[in-house]
């Protein structure tokens, strides 16, 4: 039998590179990652507006049992984000408004799981963000063990401990901790390369030519005309 394990050390990322990550946001940092790394949407925003990005701490339960996530919150440090997910398919309840008073005491900006939540009102009264599969009022036990800060597989992503995670209203995104430098600075050139695409687009530029799109078009057989040669369909 595997054991159980809760990891007490993660190495985490400079704060100033997550920091940037989250003002990228997530489909930046996606298309900077070559398109890697997005956690599926069915792990999604239960609020508006939220942004958050942090270093993973991450969570294998049980499904249906929350012990792992009571003995996670002990592992979490300030800027943490705790990703929970469940050996076999859940939508349980897992976690709730009394999880994340002991989260936000430990100074967590949020929470991703591919399991359920619940308590989704009082979560969004205290400002606690969460992405998760499903809301449900089932709730769990706490009766099994799972381990804490273990390589996991999140909505078809593995995320490690110490990963930054990033997240808002587009969903979830998981960089790798050897590769967060390197997506950051692809993410900074693509933010400087849409600020000019977007002031051209305002001032009135086509985008089948900032892209080159007409030879696209033309390669592909679509023709202009000026009526269609059938006549009226």
């Amino acid at each position: 039998m595997a054991g159980h394990y809760v990891v007490r050390n993660v190495t985490r990322p400079d704060p100033d590179l997550v920091k940037e990550l989250r003002e990228a946001g997530v489909a930046t940092v996606h298309e900077a990652a070559g398109r890697t790394g997005l956690v599926s949407p069915e792990v999604s925003p239960r609020q508006d507006g939220a942004v958050i990005a942090g270093p993973a701490v991450t969570v294998s339960s049980h499904p249906g049992d929350n012990l792992m996530i009571h003995a996670a919150v002990e592992m979490c440090q300030e800027g943490d984000v705790l990703v929970v997910t469940t050996t076999s398919p859940s939508t349980d309840g897992m976690f709730g408004d009394l999880l994340a008073a002991s989260l936000l005491s430990r100074g967590v900006v949020g929470l991703v799981t591919d399991a359920g939540v619940r308590d989704i009102a009082a979560l969004r009264e205290m400002g606690f963000p969460v992405w998760a599969r499903a809301v449900s009022a089932r709730g769990t036990v706490k009766a099994t063990p799972g381990s804490v800060n273990v390589p996991v597989v999140c909505g078809g992503q593995v995320v490690r401990p110490g990963d930054v995670v990033v997240a808002d209203d587009d969903g979830v995104m998981c960089v790798p901790a050897r590769s967060a430098a390197e997506v950051l600075a692809r993410s900074r050139a693509r933010i400087a390369a849409e600020r000019d695409k977007r002031a051209a687009l305002r001032s009135g530029v086509l985008g089948v030519d900032m892209y080159g799109l007409r030879e696209v078009l033309a390669r592909l057989g679509v023709e202009y005309v000026d009526e269609h040669p059938e006549g009226a369909l």
